[in-house]
């Protein structure tokens, strides 16, 4: 049987497939720099400790939904919370490794 894109009951049954989608929740987690040290390093590190990022005061942050690359933004203030206005979506996302 083909599908008919005139069906009126077939279009209303696909929305109501995409609807139940919205309800699924995801990750959203925005990085603000790397850092790569050896373990030595890092087992000395101590309160007040500074520990240098790869990124430039000012530069774009990433932000990732369940672990894929979506967009970049800028930190700002809300409230008295941290926020990301986004700047740049990104067209193809790229998967990254992270170990929770």
């Amino acid at each position: 049987m083909a599908k008919n894109d005139d069906d009126p009951f077939a279009r209303r049954h696909a929305a109501s497939e995409i609807g139940a989608a919205y309800d699924v929740p995801v990750r959203v987690s925005t990085v603000i720099g790397k850092s790569q040290i050896q373990v030595a390093q890092l087992m000395r590190l101590t309160r007040g400790a500074v520990l240098e990022l790869d990124r430039k005061v000012g530069e774009p942050v990433d932000i990732y939904v369940n672990n894929r690359l979506v967009a970049r933004g800028e930190l700002v203030v809300v409230d008295e919370n941290l926020g990301v206005t986004i700047t740049e979506v990104v067209k193809s996302g790229t998967i990254i490794e992270t170990h929770h």
